[in-house]
């Protein structure tokens, strides 16, 4: 494995070296107005090398042949670091490409199965997909069930269960199927997939400038521009002074002084944040998904499958009344006999782990009643017909209450005593009598409250939603540790709750995979839709999830934050290179006519010369030594903006000073002996 992937690395290294010739071509080089600018510089001093006295230069052709050569590989060192960058995504979109190999589909027609190609499939075909086939593209499951390997996808080995009818009925082309059948329903037309939509985005073809690296590459090309005026009037000011300064110099002067190092990154940068996105295997629509998540003040996330398992299991049957466990327990299962959720069979798998019993040719025959999120009850109408109902409290005695029925005294206080332990308890009801409630408990992941807190230091407000009653929601908030919680939620809440927050110029973030979430994830800043959701969900969100973990939206905000980290910490230290560079150059240029300016000399550099070359060396060294920093990103550790910034101006700020008065002195060292 480790061999695999260290020849990879050599690949993409190789590959990188020869984009960075390849990108030399202007047409490509003007995108990046600064190094744009360098490669002129390159060009003029190659000239003068073949013509030293175009200009009435008197400069020897080994100094314009140094210029030209550092000049070049400043060039270059800025093309392969954003070639490295690309490199990675392209790597991981040939991987993904070998799974989209031509797949025979078995095409439902009017006379019957037809086998055809996967590229003749159009939107709304219906293809059957049987044990060890190939999905031949998206979709959605309109029939039957089945366990799915998205190993090809996601890089995880565990299958996913798909089935009609639910939040989990979203398939993607290039997948495998490796237990039962499914009928699935195609979503979108050849070349549209998602996987498409996919090797389109990691390769990095439609790539995006976000909105604050525009403002950024805004503010670097207005210093190029005012450092080219500057240079371009500094031979009027020489003449005045009685000095000559040879267009060499002057190249290495406007190089040195314009912000090159950052300008050779910036593209790295951006390249690089996605690409650590989809190395957590959640793949962004946009670099400004990205960054809007470094921003993030406020993140809504769901309780089941978020901040606890999700796998909400029938633990215990609690009678109520004159009743007795096993009364709770027999109705309890008729009311489940038809219900596949997990709660439901989890009621008979309690019951026979009891060794409890019910008689189950009552339920024979019985209509099932659905569990809907307006009466939040499920149950059956007996043949005789009694109605059986199991769901919310609040809900089952309003149901016993306007047939007339009783409500048991101790009720209230048994549910309560569930709620406050975290569990969440369903009332199970005959007409007009309820028998008992069923227990059902959850568990909070572990190391939930450390990554919450770690938010709270980010900034970052925590809230909850869940359809869980108030008492339950408090418990379950209060033992994972956010900041607020929305009980009894229905879609339309968590819409208003991100609104709310927008209002007061937050950003949010949020989490989801089912259709009625699409509204939420489209209004949230930054929305992750899980894979295994819906289209709805995807189409959607700006981010999607390969491996439905919903909490990996904390990840997502530390790469946001660590990406504009980066930026903000290579802007600092590039800026204080100048101040190093004109405190080499400047003196150096000057002290001869102005010998007053001897004292701004303070490195002490060999000649006006070395000064240039030390100077324009140190330029060009410094953009592959940061290259790594660039792709890797700044470590970022949780703390608040005034102590980041602090930090910052420390580290890079400072380190951007000292470290270029240090190289510069020790390579004028060295040229010295060459001039």
């Amino acid at each position: 494995m480790s061999t695999r992937k260290s020849a990879m690395t050599r690949n993409i290294i190789n590959q990188a070296i020869k984009q960075a010739f390849i990108k030399l071509d202007p047409r490509i080089m003007v995108r990046n107005p600064i190094m744009f600018v360098v490669e002129i510089g390159f060009l003029i001093t190659l000239f003068l090398i073949f013509m030293p006295n175009a200009f009435n230069g008197n400069v020897s052709v080994g100094f314009n042949i140094s210029v030209a050569f550092i000049l070049l590989f400043t060039v270059l060192f800025a093309n392969f670091a954003e070639a490295l960058a690309e490199g990675r995504g392209k790597a991981q979109a040939d991987s993904l490409k070998k799974s989209k190999k031509e797949i025979t589909a078995n095409k439902v027609s009017g006379n019957g199965i037809k086998q055809v190609p996967s590229t003749e499939l159009r939107k709304g075909d219906v293809v059957i997909v049987a044990l060890g086939e190939m999905i031949p593209g998206d979709g959605e499951v309109i029939e039957g069930l089945a366990s799915v390997d998205e190993s090809a996808i996601t890089g995880e080995s565990a299958p996913v269960i798909k089935e009609a009818g639910g939040d989990f009925s979203s398939v993607t082309g290039g997948t495998k199927v490796v237990s039962d059948r499914i009928t699935v329903r195609i979503t979108s037309d050849p070349g549209e997939s998602f996987l498409d939509r996919m090797i389109s985005l990691v390769e990095g073809a439609k790539r995006q400038k976000t909105p604050n690296e525009i403002a950024l590459n805004t503010v670097l090309v207005s210093l190029t521009i005012i450092f080219l005026i500057v240079v371009t009037a500094l031979p009027f000011f020489a003449n005045y002074l009685d000095i000559h300064l040879e267009i060499p110099v002057l190249i290495a002067l406007l190089v040195c002084l314009i912000p090159t190092t950052i300008g050779g990154l910036l593209s790295a940068i951006g390249i690089a944040g996605m690409d650590r996105v989809t190395q957590f295997n959640v793949l962004a629509m946009s670099g400004k998904a990205v960054e809007a998540s470094g921003d993030i003040n406020t993140i809504i996330l769901d309780k089941t499958g978020t901040i606890t398992y999700g796998n909400r299991m029938a633990s215990e049957f609690v009678p109520v009344g004159n009743h007795n466990i096993q009364e709770v327990a027999a109705w309890a299962a008729i009311s489940s006999v038809r219900d596949e959720t997990p709660e439901g069979r989890s009621v008979l798998e309690l019951l026979n782990k009891q060794g409890l019993s019910f008689e189950e040719k009552i339920a024979a025959g019985a209509d099932f009643i659905e569990f809907k999120a307006e009466t939040r009850m499920s149950g059956v109408d007996l043949q005789d017909g009694r109605k059986v109902r199991k769901g919310a409290v609040d809900a089952v005695k309003q149901w016993v209450a306007g047939q007339g029925g009783r409500i048991p005294e101790d009720l209230l206080a048994n549910s309560n005593d569930i709620a406050s332990a975290g569990g969440t308890p369903l009332a199970v009801a005959v007409d007009q009598t309820i028998y008992g409630l069923i227990y059902l408990k959850d568990t909070v992941k572990p190391g939930m409250r450390e990554r919450f807190d770690q938010m709270r230091e980010m900034g970052i407000k925590t809230i909850m939603c869940t359809g869980d009653n108030p008492l339950t929601a408090a418990t379950i908030a209060a033992e994972a540790g956010v900041d607020d919680f929305i009980a009894e939620s229905k879609p339309e809440d968590k819409i208003a709750v991100i609104r709310r927050e927008q209002a007061e110029g937050k950003l949010v973030a949020m989490t989801g995979d089912g259709t009625n979430d699409a509204p939420a994830l489209a209004q949230a800043d930054v929305g992750i839709a899980m894979n295994s959701g819906t289209v709805a969900a995807k189409e959607a969100a700006n981010m999607v999830d390969l491996d439905s973990d919903p909490s990996k939206i904390i990840e997502v905000v530390a790469i946001g934050k660590q990406l504009l980290m980066t930026r903000g910490a290579l802007t600092t230290f590039s800026i204080a290179n100048d101040i190093a560079k004109y405190f080499a150059i400047i003196p150096a240029m000057f002290m001869v006519a102005i010998p007053e300016m001897e004292i701004l000399n303070v490195m002490r550099l060999h000649s006006p010369l070395s000064a240039v070359l030390s100077a324009l060396i140190f330029n060009a060294v410094i953009i592959p030594l940061l290259i790594p920093l660039a792709m890797k990103g700044v470590a970022y550790k949780p703390m608040s903006s005034s102590k980041l910034l602090s930090r910052n101006l420390l580290v890079y700020g400072l380190g951007g000073v000292i470290v270029p008065f240090i190289g510069i002195k020790v390579i004028d060292l060295i040229v010295q002996f060459w001039l």
